[in-house]
């Protein structure tokens, strides 16, 4: 299963990171998340993946479905949380992250998610080191709403081979 995720991932990245991207790499497979990184502009790029253990929802057709954690060195963005919907979110609609009973509130564009600020995604990543699931809900274009649930086994030692991969302190 884990194999079959990041052949998945890694396939996925390929096709769609910016034709300015050099050759992703794996660092490591940790459980359920998988570290990569790449060269973009220069810059190295590193981040962290993992796909929903259970995705919920009544719609017919859906594509891929998965969280990153990246740092990115060229524009000194570190520990930013984005969510893959594998659907266009409703406009001006939010995603919802759970951990535990934490919620933490992310604007949608397209089939994207993202925290409001960086402070939200360091609180989202210090939830996720402490806790053993993340639950995304959102609500699509056509009013069908979603929950999927992450497993976060794996989550830190994935985390911390980014921090050391990327250089962050």
């Amino acid at each position: 299963m884990a194999l079959m995720i990041t052949v998945s991932l890694g396939a996925f990245f390929l096709s769609t990171v910016s034709g300015q991207a050099q050759g992703i790499k794996v660092i490591g497979q940790h459980k359920d998340w998988t570290s990569y990184s790449y060269s973009e502009n220069g810059h190295k790029v590193c981040f962290i993946a993992s796909v929903p253990k259970k995705a919920e929802g009544k719609y017919k057709k859906r594509g891929d479905i998965y969280l990153t954690v990246s740092h990115r060195t060229g524009e000194k963005r570190w520990d930013e949380v984005s969510v893959q919907s594998g659907y266009s979110y409703k406009n001006n609609s939010e995603a919802t992250l759970s951990v535990g009973k934490t919620r933490y509130k992310f604007f949608t564009k397209g089939d994207s998610a993202w925290a409001y600020d960086l402070g939200d995604d360091k609180k989202v990543i210090n939830s996720m080191v402490k806790g053993s699931n993340l639950i995304v809900n959102g609500v699509s274009a056509r009013g069908t709403k979603t929950k999927d649930t992450y497993s976060l086994r794996g989550f830190s030692a994935a985390y911390r081979s980014i921090n050391q991969a990327c250089g962050k302190k």
